[in-house]
């Protein structure tokens, strides 16, 4: 199970890309990244990504789903992998 961190670490940088990216497309006024497809970004076990991407580009700050929901994702993330870890 050494090989456990690879996903979310892929998932992490997928969801800072993905954050990044709809930031400089709501800059741009162009179509955006759907809130639901970043979430799942998330969700799928880049939390830490997306909540890094969050506070550092100062994206979806005003949203409840990611200013609430990022946090938690990243922490049971944290757990779980912890967990697997230490078995």
């Amino acid at each position: 199970m050494d090989w456990l961190w690879l996903w979310p670490l892929g998932l992490s940088v997928a969801a800072f890309w993905a954050m990044a990216r709809d930031k400089a497309l709501a800059r741009q006024g162009k179509w955006r990244i759907q809130e639901t497809t970043l979430l799942s970004l998330a969700v799928l076990g880049g939390g830490a990504g997306a909540l890094l991407a969050m506070l550092l580009l100062r994206h979806k700050l005003r949203k409840s789903a990611f200013s609430l929901g990022l946090p938690v994702i990243t922490l049971v993330q944290a757990a779980l992998i912890w967990f697997l870890l230490a078995a």
